[in-house]
């Protein structure tokens, strides 16, 4: 049997990154779609939904492909229903830091992996935690100014300097904080006859 192709639906450069540690041929598609969020009541609706819909639109073009849809929503404690976007802006990255300063942030990382020909789709959402230190004023500009993560959910990267913003993280598979559940997304891999390794 011809593996079909396999298309990760985003432009990220950390997903992509992240797809790369499996040694396995992809391209990625970018999905075009709207992200804001529809009366959704909790992160994992939204997060599901946006993963679920990226990887429906680039199927419908690629119907013979496997696609990997994946999408990621923070929320503060107590609030579920208030998501952190991407803050796009310097002034506005200062705000999100600046709330997020001493309190414990979630992440809500779905994945959705979609093959038509193969009649298949799953997805699923997994959590992360991340517990920030009292951050100044000072350290907040500074790790702005250096990391620019200012497409980021959080306003941080954790894959580079954002690690030093922390206080504690906790979860199962650090690849979901950086947008992209791996031990999830391997074991869906593998269910389509990959072998990974």
């Amino acid at each position: 049997m011809v593996q079909p192709q396999i298309i990760l639906a985003s432009s990220s450069q950390t997903r992509k990154a992240l797809m790369d540690r499996l040694g396995i041929n992809y391209i990625c598609v970018s999905p075009d779609i709207d992200e804001s969020p529809r009366n959704e009541t909790h992160a994992d609706e939204l997060a599901k939904r946006l993963a679920s819909t990226k990887a429906q639109v680039v199927a419908a073009q690629n119907p013979h492909a496997i696609i990997i849809g994946s999408d990621q929503v923070a929320w503060r404690e107590h609030a579920p229903n208030d998501f952190i976007g991407k803050p796009m802006t310097t002034e506005n990255a200062k705000i999100q830091l600046a709330e997020n300063s001493g309190r414990t942030v979630f992440f809500s990382t779905a994945l959705s992996v979609q093959w038509l020909d193969g009649n298949f789709e799953q997805t699923l959402v997994e959590h992360y935690q991340v517990k920030f230190r009292t951050l100044t004023q000072a350290e907040i500009e500074r790790y702005i100014a250096l990391d620019q993560p200012l497409h980021c959910a959080g306003s941080f990267k954790c894959e580079s300097l954002g690690i030093s913003l922390f206080e504690k993280i906790t979860g199962l598979d650090q690849t979901t904080l950086m947008g992209l559940p791996m031990i999830q997304l391997c074991h869906i891999l593998r269910q389509l006859g990959l072998q990974i390794p």
